[in-house]
């Protein structure tokens, strides 16, 4: 695999200095549109409905169609961005989402909705791998890296969570087109300073890229995410609907592996997974969204349903979390050097778990204190294990395989995200829902339509009116707290579970000491060409098998066989001595053979 070529290679290149740091600003520009696209249509589903009148199955795709086409194309364009060029595909991914929010803007029936949102996942896939595939090529140094990704991570957090907050603003002023509408004047913006700021890097580039492994990673992540969408919807696990898309996700990904494993140059080097640090740091993004996200969607309508806010309220009251996930974004780098990975993350967990279980004193009435410290908690919390985990995968993957291994967080977030849903979806209707089978004074038909969310319940008691009405209110607001605290303690009990998982990464965090870094690492990919050119003289390829013959370096270049990522290779180096000088009176005398390849030898030693 070729290294990462980042500095003076081609027009745009950043250069050393504060320019790599107007790229993060760029790069995080970007992730806020794609993270506020996720949830800004949200709270916007009554004003679209209104307005288009879809289907029950039309508006459930609407909701889904985005998060559904995001997730299931990430490997194939963060694996794209490896071989064509990480800035060419996040600049196409510019253009494809400014588009997407047109069409959005202007749809005037479901169908032309859906294919917008549909679109928008293509564009949400191009965006957000190559945004951090991007990031680990400009800074090479992990000091400098750990801080940006800190950044990156608090950026996502603010924008998925000010998404209701700006949706509800804009529904409440304007139109529902208007949360699509703001995309395009800042993509106006992106795509000209992203093509003049940003720089061109590739990956590995031997071998032709695996299209039809590419399709089948795509295909199966969508059959995997789309069935457990499904369960969490209340789809029966047993379905059709769950069971068909649910089975021929799995078996396309095992296919998908086994492939990589007998290709020469595959997709994804699935050795990363062998790698103790990594596979932790994806089990860690996966436990975290499975606990959480969950979780998130059911404090959302206790906080509209049961404590009676709006959804701009609602978004307000979720800010302190925001602010708290940003504190510990810009904060991640200075805890990561001094608590390391393993304890970052591990109390990252016990923390979350923490303000989750203090959130279990939430009831029938409002306690803005104790939500308040309770969102502060869990965003610092969240915050702080999702930034271990992310620079600790990401460090840990090569440099030429960035793409591939931000595509494999990326999905690992998303999948976590879906099965949380699902699990903690299943969770709460099987807690809710049977109180309501037999309230007094309610019909049989009614209390089984309420038992299917606590909007429903609202809705027949409306209907019934009276004593049975006030019954059934009161019945559901009182099931579904309870419900809630059982999910509260099902998602403690998985973030705990996160806390012993992440015992297996490294204590302390390997990293140069030395400001000099960056430059040591663009040595070392020098070292990487010529290291290739002399294997390619002879015939070998430099792989670390057992029993591999001994392989001749010349000076400066790497051994194929080293593993470690460059910025620690390049540490290791020593600069050249020059060769002793010479007085005008030895410059006269001749030098005899044996001289003259001492002094060579001198200089290059």
């Amino acid at each position: 695999m070729s290294g990462t070529s980042t500095t003076g290679a081609r027009p745009g290149a950043v250069r050393p200095g504060a320019n790599r740091w107007v790229v993060l600003f760029v790069l995080c520009v970007s992730l806020l549109l794609v993270a506020l696209d996720a949830t800004v249509l949200h709270v916007a589903v009554p004003a679209v409905t209104a307005d288009l009148g879809p289907s029950g199955v039309e508006l459930l795709w609407i909701v889904d169609a985005y998060p559904l086409v995001c997730a299931s194309l990430l490997i194939l364009f963060g694996t794209l961005g490896d071989r064509v060029g990480r800035r060419r595909v996040l600049l196409l991914g510019y253009a494809i989402f400014a588009a997407a929010s047109a069409a959005a803007t202007l749809a005037h029936t479901p169908e032309v909705l859906i294919g917008a949102r549909a679109l928008l996942g293509v564009g949400g896939a191009m965006i957000m791998p190559a945004t951090l595939s991007v990031l680990r090529a400009v800074f090479p140094d992990r000091r400098e890296r750990a801080l940006a990704i800190g950044i990156w991570t608090a950026v996502a957090a603010v924008g998925a969570a000010v998404g209701p907050v700006l949706g509800g603003f804009l529904v409440e002023h304007f139109w529902w087109g208007s949360v699509f509408l703001i995309n395009i004047p800042l993509l106006a913006v992106l795509l000209p300073v992203g093509r003049l700021v940003l720089p061109e890097s590739k990956g590995g580039t031997d071998g032709p890229w695996d299209v039809l492994g590419a399709l089948m990673a795509a295909a199966g992540v969508l059959g995997l995410v789309c069935g457990v969408k499904r369960v969490g919807a209340g789809e029966g696990p047993l379905s059709p609907l769950t069971l068909v898309p649910l089975c021929a996700g799995v078996a396309l990904l095992v296919l998908f592996v086994r492939r990589q494993r007998h290709r020469e140059h595959p997709l994804i080097d699935l050795r990363m997974f062998a790698r103790r640090t990594f596979s932790t740091s994806v089990g860690c993004i996966v436990l975290a969204m499975l606990a959480l996200v969950g979780l998130e969607l059911i404090a959302v309508q206790y906080l509209q349903l049961v404590l009676g806010l709006s959804p701009l309220q609602t978004g307000l009251r979720l800010l302190p979390l925001t602010f708290a996930a940003m504190a510990a974004g810009v904060t991640g780098s200075v805890m990561l050097a001094r608590l390391g990975p393993r304890r970052m993350v591990a109390w990252g967990f016990v923390l979350t778990a923490a303000a989750v279980l203090l959130l279990v004193q939430m009831g029938q009435h409002d306690r803005p204190a104790l939500l308040t410290v309770g969102f502060v908690l869990l965003g610092w919390g969240l915050q702080t294990t999702l930034f271990g985990a992310y620079e600790s995968m990401l460090s840990e993957a090569p440099a030429e395989q960035a793409g591939g291994a931000a595509a494999v967080g990326e999905t690992s977030y998303q999948l976590g995200a879906g099965m949380g849903i699902a699990l903690l979806g299943s969770v709460m209707n099987a807690t809710y829902a049977p109180a309501l089978a037999s309230v007094k004074g309610v019909p049989g038909s009614a209390g089984t339509a309420a038992a299917s969310s606590l909007g429903e319940a609202y809705a027949v008691a409306a209907r019934l009116d009276g004593p049975a009405g006030a019954a059934l209110r009161t019945a559901a607001r009182h099931s579904f707290v309870h419900g809630l605290h059982v999910t509260l303690l099902v998602s403690a009990g998985l973030l705990l579970l996160g806390a012993v998982w992440a015992l297996r990464l490294p204590k302390v965090t390997e990293c140069p000491a030395t400001p000099g870094a960056a430059d040591r690492a663009d040595g070392a990919d020098r070292g990487d060409a010529v290291g290739k050119g002399q294997d390619a003289q002879g015939g070998g390829n430099g792989r670390d098998d057992d029993g591999a013959r001994e392989v001749r370096h010349l000076p400066g270049a790497r051994d194929p066989r080293e593993t470690r990522p460059p910025e620690q290779r390049g540490a290791a180096r020593h600069t050249p001595r020059p060769a002793p000088a010479r007085t005008p009176r030895q410059a006269r005398e001749p030098v005899e053979p044996s001289a003259a390849r001492a002094a060579t030898e001198a200089g290059t030693r």
